[in-house]
């Protein structure tokens, strides 16, 4: 069955639609739908196991995200499908997330998610440790025989430190993925999307993320922390924070990695690795310089 047969029988719409592709997405295919009376979007993906993705914990984390007010309505959900109502608005980019007026709006979202969210979760939630998930990452690339084993050993030995120095670690729900484009601008707010990840984890591996997603600079960064955490930043903080920052950075080297062998989606895994192994290579050469 073609995607747009899949979604011509999901049986939810009221008279002809037209179906849209929607760029992006490497974990799943995303398409606008138009109804006679509505627009939606339409997730098709299946579970990836390799990369812990769960559709029915997706599911559940995007209900509980529209209950707290930070994410669209979900409209419909069954295996490998996800129905939510279309929002008209902006995807960020990068250099949005850098202005430090945008900055100031993301963070309340971000601290929101973390706060509100587990309010509304309802059912069996993942835990998303990033430390196991690269270890999981290592041994499936192994056992894969991946042209990128040889180097793990060392990786490995970086990942054991960062995970040694990060502690002691909060817990609060997180979305885990915060990449620019799951930000969405409607000109008058600001949406979180794409629960792929979601699940209970340390805040710090979210503000690691959206920093080295988005490229911040270091006074970037601190004005980031010092907003979310309402307060002046410490040293101790830094360091934990620099340590969970470098750990988002290898778990997404690794991710593409995995992907390259896995996943079936049109995507320049290997290039992908290599920029993002370089900014991990970065990150830590400055992460070792400061402790």
């Amino acid at each position: 069955m073609t995607p747009e047969d899949r979604i011509h029988a999901l049986g939810i719409w009221h008279g002809p639609i037209e179906i849209a592709p929607i760029a992006g997405g490497i974990t799943n295919r995303n398409y606008l739908v138009t109804d006679r009376i509505s627009r939606r979007v339409v997730r098709l993906g299946a579970d990836i196991p390799v990369h812990h993705i769960s559709r029915q914990n997706e599911f559940a984390a995007s209900q509980a995200a529209y209950a707290a007010g930070l994410s669209p309505a979900v409209i419909h959900y069954e295996p490998g499908v996800l129905v939510l109502d279309f929002i008209e608005a902006r995807a960020l980019m990068a250099e949005d997330i850098q202005d430090a007026q945008m900055l100031a709006r993301i963070v309340p979202l971000v601290r929101a998610c973390h706060h509100d969210i587990a309010l509304h979760f309802r059912g069996q939630a993942m835990i998303f440790w990033v430390f196991h998930v690269i270890r999981d990452y290592a041994a499936t690339l192994i056992a894969a025989e991946s042209d990128h084993a040889p180097m793990l050993p060392a990786l490995l030995e970086k990942a054991e430190l960062l995970e040694q120095t990060a502690g002691p670690f909060d817990i609060a729900f997180g979305h885990n993925d915060l990449l620019a484009a799951n930000f969405l601008d409607d000109g008058k707010r600001l949406w979180l999307i794409d629960w792929d990840y979601a699940g209970f984890n340390t805040p710090l591996f979210d503000l690691g993320g959206l920093a080295s997603n988005n490229e911040f600079s270091e006074d970037a960064e601190r004005q980031m922390l010092e907003t979310y955490f309402g307060r002046p930043l410490t040293r101790d903080l830094w360091r934990r924070y620099s340590a969970m920052k470098c750990s988002s950075l290898l778990r997404e080297t690794l991710w593409s990695m995995v992907s390259e062998i896995h996943s079936t989606i049109d995507f320049n895994y290997a290039a992908y690795t290599v920029e993002n192994l370089a900014r991990f290579e970065r990150a830590y050469k400055a992460f070792e310089q400061d402790q």
